[in-house]
């Protein structure tokens, strides 16, 4: 059976839709069976940063409103042995889409792969409820900004309050030179404004602004400080689920 991980973050701009597709990426380099499901309705961009964006007919949301069966919603990234992604739909979530179909949907993708991802919608509105449903691990991404870290406390007490237990963060385009300069704060201070445990630190690189905008997940390149930093928040996620 497999692990399904929640990839949220508190606002837009945190780098969170990045982060799911180089995690997934990862774990599927690792040698693990991945889907990363793009829960973020209306809007959508797994599939663009991943580069398969002409090949996605059917979504997530289909499958959910029973449209189409799983397989059918499912491209595979053939850069990979063993990677596909489930896209979102244009359209928002509606009434018809509850908790229980995300979680059912999870539960039958755990079933197929080793290691779920899915990427919700920033913030804690109705879509990161339904998107959360079927989590086992969530990870918050946020930037070291206070409001970014504002916005990732109140998801992690959203998270608490639906029951995920096993939380983490990642803060990602951090800046050394903001926080030497005193602009952001520094590391012991972000450290006591957060429950969850730092899982890892991404430094803010050009690199990967190009690679999401020509559909190429960056830990592809391998031998770098950012494949590093990947391989071992997978590393540590995948221990701690043991």
């Amino acid at each position: 059976m497999g692990k399904v991980f929640l990839v949220a973050s508190g606002k837009g701009g945190t780098g969170k839709t990045m982060f799911a597709v180089n995690l997934g990426a990862t774990f599927a380099l690792m040698g693990r069976s991945v889907c990363i499901v793009d829960m973020d309705m209306g809007l959508r961009n797994v599939d663009l940063y991943m580069g398969i964006q002409n090949d996605v007919v059917f979504d997530a949301y289909d499958v959910m409103k029973g449209m189409c069966r799983i397989k059918q919603a499912l491209v595979r990234d053939r850069r990979f042995d063993a990677l596909y992604v489930m896209g979102a739909s244009p359209e928002k979530f509606g009434q018809d889409i509850t908790p229980l179909h995300a979680k059912v949907l999870c539960d039958k993708l755990k079933e197929a792969f080793d290691i779920v991802i899915v990427d919700a919608p920033a913030g804690i509105e109705d879509g990161f409820v339904i998107s959360a449903a079927g989590a086992d691990t969530a990870v918050i991404v946020t930037t070291a900004d206070y409001a970014s870290l504002r916005d990732a406390d109140a998801v992690d007490r959203a998270l608490m309050g639906l029951g995920i237990y096993d939380r983490y963060v990642v803060i990602n385009r951090l800046k050394p030179e903001h926080m030497n300069g005193g602009y952001i704060p520094k590391l012991h201070e972000i450290v006591p404004m957060l429950r969850p445990e730092i899982l890892g630190i991404i430094q803010d690189d050009d690199n990967i602004m190009i690679s999401t905008e020509v559909g190429i997940p960056i830990v592809l390149k391998r031998d770098t400080y950012i494949s590093g930093n990947f391989d071992t928040i997978a590393g540590k996620l995948e221990a701690d689920e043991k």
